[in-house]
């Protein structure tokens, strides 16, 4: 590798990554959205945070189905073990035909425009906010969303090249970004 090169690949792979964070900062909203997936329970956590502060009266987490259930449940429990009310909580299940973020925000925009929702704060991974953000306002535009990045135990913008699990995941999160913004 070329001096310069090693010079600026933190900078650079930095740059990358920044480009899948998006921070709008938690506001009032009429509900909280935790999307499904979260291997690490940062993204429940962070959403009762923010319930606990006032920002919404409601958390609605979602979670596909897995061997036990669906993670949504498996999410809530988890959050009462770290001292949260499961009065909190609102389990969203999400059938097994959703099986994207593009399908997950367009199964929950219905249901929320259904109960007169207008506004909510989206939290989901740092990695994974652009994304879902982009995804949210193309399928409901109706909703004004503010989304809400939750850790990662492995990605951070300014050291996910340090790990193999960051790693991967960049190139995951990139790869589906790009699906995404070139698919249907």
């Amino acid at each position: 590798m070329s001096l310069l090169a090693w010079i600026l690949h933190a900078p650079l792979f930095t740059l990358a990554s920044n480009a899948l964070v998006e921070d709008d900062g938690a506001a009032k909203a009429d509900a909280i959205v935790v999307l499904g997936g979260d291997s690490y329970g940062t993204r429940i956590l962070r959403a009762a945070e923010l319930a606990k502060s006032g920002y919404a009266p409601r958390v609605l987490v979602s979670g596909p189905a897995n061997l036990i259930g669906h993670d949504s449940d498996a999410s809530i429990i988890y959050a009462t073990r770290h001292g949260y009310p499961a009065s909190m909580f609102e389990a969203v299940p999400l059938p097994r035909e959703v099986n994207s973020t593009r399908e997950e925000v367009k199964y929950l925009g219905r249901l929320l425009r259904e109960q007169g929702v207008q506004s909510i704060d989206l939290v989901t991974s740092n990695y994974h906010t652009a994304r879902a953000a982009w995804l949210w306002r193309k399928e409901n535009p109706g909703i004004r969303v503010n989304v809400v990045p939750a850790s990662d135990p492995y990605f951070s913008p300014e050291g996910w090249f340090n790990n193999r699990e960051g790693q991967k995941t960049f190139l995951l999160e990139w790869t589906k970004t790009l699906a995404s913004y070139f698919g249907d």
